[in-house]
């Protein structure tokens, strides 16, 4: 027979195994979430191409001219014609209501003045409001309307006259991430994003247990009184020490699982944005530096990125492994002060763990109001619940935006080699360098030097000027400009390159005015004879093309589900304990309560905070409430019939805390729908917020209808319907079930 374990770390670390494995819950975070986000991120962005964006054409001209533009549209891979509108009012709805994401206007005349040598425009509008897909768009619309141009001007007028001075194009060469695959550089980063939460939250469910499960004082005998064994050994089979150990302190702060677990997400869930995965760390404000140089996963990233995206050597990686050593030791000092708090207390503390207060708390109520008033009286006495339902979203609402309100990328470093030495490439690094988007960090001799800098991150493109460039424009011969380029963040990549030809451009016009005023005559004849049609291509919702302005108003509606999601279950469990009159009654009661909630945090979210931020606010108040009503009703019913089935309050949060993120990607405002494998959309829809995000963003910054979201508004209707049902059935069989036992 073997002798039983001494106190100690493997005491304790036995101890805490054991109780993983038998523990329901901790199994399902610790091995379900990460298995379900890694599917569904997977799933996802299985086609990382993105193909077949809608795009609605108005052909106003009716000519041979015009249908070969449109044909040359039409064989973009990228775009796919939905429709073709007799008006842009028609285009106009159908990019509100989602049928599209562009559109493209041939005005009347258009062969006529072509071939008269007037420069007529065709124009591409494209919705911004929906990034992602509007920067494929853009490309699309910009390539095979250029294209289309060129040719039909041919066919119109023959080849284009010589211009008596050449002109400067950007050339883009992509050396980091040259497909420019944004599907694997997500998935990069997401799938350590979703572990980061799970990990924090393991860590928390493991202290925090000790506190409302099982007992801090058995816990701290098996380490033999001493706190560092103690953690270690609790934290040990979790295989991420340094993360749960910071992560964690929140819990040992406040002694309560449910509050605590609160706490932990509500430092862990913003992270993404905070890391610099989504808008760039050199676009923060202060604060989100500050913050963001605070948790663990932002220096993780840098190293990740580094070494799997780039490729550096272990040295220039340094720095952000020097941050992670220290923030290791800062955070287990703290936790290690708090457990020896803990354990000099041991002797004041009760051997088993204290019943949970709220079971008792207040007296079931008979009937819809009775549920009503009993639900009220549950926030407001439920520490957990009211920071969950009431706190968090005025929280949330200040936090979660922070690391994006600079909106737009400006200074993006970038390099240069000028191999020219002339007047002219003098001129071009001060143009690139008075840019707006751009500035001039580093004046390489070589190529090889200018890369070194690229692949440390201290530039994010280098522009080579060729030898003879002055030459040649004088000459009036076309020069490309090489571009070398960075696409491992692809916001990054397309601010940078926009600035960067929008630079170029402006030079060449101001070459070819020679002078003279670049609105005037003699250069529109100049570029009549080099181009002689214009493409017009114009933003609309969201013009300046700012991050915040497109992220944010779908990761509120996200924020309000998941926070209304774990509120509602774990009160659920709550409610249930305490007993229930009718099945019926209660859960409409409930949902009703839930409705008066949120209805600050709806007008906080939906009407103030855009204003305050300056998003574009363009619906009606009324409709955007008749859809968002809807949303939390639906959430408030699923989360009744999921929280009927858990035992433990706290459970809601460990399971769908870490869903959040793939549930933004599936909703298909993130990566576009076009992208996304349909079973992958239907089986998104299961959470309300897949149709919430799309309606209501399309209300309120778009100013679309609520019959032109039609289908997202029947659709939530489905779903609080479906949840209703369900909620009652799983009240009715856990009270008989209890009834019986």
């Amino acid at each position: 027979m073997r002798p039983p374990l001494k106190s100690g770390f493997w005491l304790v670390a036995r101890r805490e195994w054991r109780w993983l494995l038998h523990d329901r819950a901790a199994l399902i975070l610790i091995f379900g979430v990460p298995l379900f986000a890694f599917a569904v991120l997977t799933a996802v962005f299985s086609q990382p191409v993105i193909r077949g964006l809608g795009v609605v054409v108005v052909d106003a001209d009716r000519s041979d001219t015009s249908r070969a533009i449109v044909e040359q549209v039409a064989a973009s891979p990228n775009l796919s014609i939905v429709e073709r509108a007799g008006d842009l009012a028609s285009a106009a709805r159908a990019i509100r209501g989602g049928d599209a994401i562009g559109a493209v206007y041939v005005p009347a005349d258009f062969e006529r003045d072509l071939k008269a040598g007037r420069r007529p425009q065709v124009v591409a509008f494209y919705n911004q409001q929906f990034l992602t897909a509007a920067g494929v768009a853009l490309s699309g619309l910009s390539d095979s309307l250029a294209s289309a141009v060129d040719s039909a001007a041919s066919s119109a007028r023959g080849a284009p006259q010589a211009s008596a001075i050449g002109s400067l194009v950007a050339e883009t060469i992509v050396l980091v991430n040259p497909a420019k695959n944004y599907a694997q550089f997500l998935l990069r980063t997401l799938l350590p994003m979703v572990l980061h939460v799970v990990i924090a939250l393991a860590a928390g469910y493991a202290v925090g247990s000790e506190f409302s499960q099982r007992s801090m004082r058995t816990w701290l005998a098996c380490a033999g009184g001493n706190p560092i064994v103690a953690l270690v050994g609790k934290l040990a089979p979790l295989f991420a020490i340094f993360f749960v150990i910071m992560l964690s302190t929140p819990l040992i702060l406040v002694r309560d699982l449910a509050t605590g677990l609160g706490l932990t997400g509500l430092i862990v869930s913003p992270a993404f944005g905070y890391a610099g995965v989504g808008f760039p760390i050199l676009g923060m404000n202060a604060f989100a530096l500050f913050w963001g140089a605070l948790l663990p996963v932002r220096w993780y990233m840098a190293v990740l990125l580094g070494q799997a995206a780039r490729g550096l050597p272990l040295s220039d990686s340094a720095r952000p492994f020097a941050a992670l050593a220290a923030l290791a030791t800062l955070y287990t000092v703290l936790a290690f002060l708090r457990l020896r708090s803990l354990a000099r207390s041991t002797s004041a503390m009760r051997t088993e763990p204290e019943p949970e207060p709220e079971a008792a708390a207040v007296v079931p109520s008979r009937g819809i109001g009775g549920a009503f008033a009993g639900e009220w009286r549950r926030v407001l006495g439920i520490r957990g619940a009211f920071i969950l339902l009431v706190v968090a979203p005025l929280v949330y609402g200040v936090y979660y935006p922070q690391p994006y309100l600079n909106q737009i990328l400006r200074k993006i470093p970038i390099g240069v080699v000028d191999n020219d030495l002339s007047d002219l490439s003098r001129r071009i690094v001060q143009t690139l360098d008075a840019s707006g988007a751009v500035q001039v960090v580093a004046r390489a001799e070589t190529l090889a030097e200018a890369r070194t800098a690229l692949d440390r991150g201290e530039a994010f493109a280098v522009v080579g000027i060729p030898p003879e460039t002055e030459r040649d424009v004088l000459k009036g011969t076309t020069v490309h400009i090489p571009i070398y380029a960075d696409a491992t963040y692809l916001f990054i990549f397309r601010t940078m390159g926009s600035g960067i030809a929008v630079a170029l451009n402006t030079l060449s016009s101001e070459l070819a005015a020679g002078g003279a005023r670049t609105d005037g005559s003699l250069v529109k004849a100049t570029l009549a004879a080099t181009s002689p049609a214009d493409v017009l291509l114009q933003p609309i919702f969201n013009p300046v093309g700012g991050y915040a302005s497109y992220i944010v108003p779908a990761a509120f509606v996200l924020i309000l589900q998941q926070t209304l999601l774990i509120g509602a279950s774990m009160l659920t469990v709550v409610a249930l304990a305490q007993g229930l009159g009718g099945a019926f009654t209660s859960v409409l009661g409930r949902g009703v309560a839930h409705l008066t909630i949120y209805l600050p945090a709806l007008a906080l979210y939906f009407i103030v905070l855009p204003r305050v931020y300056g998003f574009s606010a363009l619906g009606q108040p009324l409709q955007l409430f008749a859809l968002a009503s809807v949303f939390v009703l639906a959430t408030s019913f699923m989360g009744q019939a999921v929280g009927a089935w858990f035992k433990h309050p706290e459970t809601p949060t460990l399971i769908f805390l870490g869903t959040s993120l793939p549930q933004l990607f599936v909703a298909g405002f993130s990566w576009p729908r076009e992208a996304i494998p349909k079973p992958v959309l239907a089986a998104g829809t299961i959470f309300p917020s897949d149709l919430a995000i799309d309606g209501i963003v399309r209300i309120d910054q778009l100013g679309a209808s609520l019959w032109e979201v039609a289908h997202d508004w029947r659709g939530l209707w489905a779903l609080a319907a479906v949840y209703f049902v369900l909620a009652v059935i799983s009240a009715f069989l856990v009270k008989r079930r209890r009834a019986h036992a």
